[in-house]
């Protein structure tokens, strides 16, 4: 289950991988080539794939939501310990048409990046 903006959504999750980003306030090599760096922080960002479903409405108020024209919006992802709240955007939102069946589409590959605004760990 994922929540979004604290609305869940019941959609298949085909899979969720986590990624741990370092990022440097600098980072450069002295002269003799010993590198220098300041951390920022790390970020937890989330790559998600959804499964196909027949409930082409709730399929259309996910992808309403993943395309809505905000800044930032409040995710919750499964994590070790349970769950996982942060602030993230979202990015690469992509799938592709499965079929059509009279006056429905149904579509396969939901695929959404959620990129944390702010570091996990400090």
């Amino acid at each position: 289950m994922i929540t979004i903006d604290g609305i869940a959504y019941d959609i298949p999750i085909l899979g969720i991988k986590r990624k741990a980003e370092v990022l440097d306030k600098y980072a450069e090599r002295s002269e003799d080539g010993v590198l220098h760096r300041e951390i920022l922080g790390v970020y937890f960002n989330y790559s998600l794939e959804i499964g196909t479903t027949t409930n082409t409405a709730e399929y259309a108020r996910l992808w309403s939501k993943l395309t809505e024209p905000e800044e930032f919006h409040t995710v919750t992802v499964p994590d070790e310990s349970g769950n996982f709240t942060f602030t993230a955007y979202f990015a690469g939102v992509s799938d592709t048409l499965r079929k059509t069946a009279g006056e429905k589409n149904y579509w396969k590959g939901l695929t959404v990046n959620f990129i944390a605004r702010s570091p996990a760990r400090t």
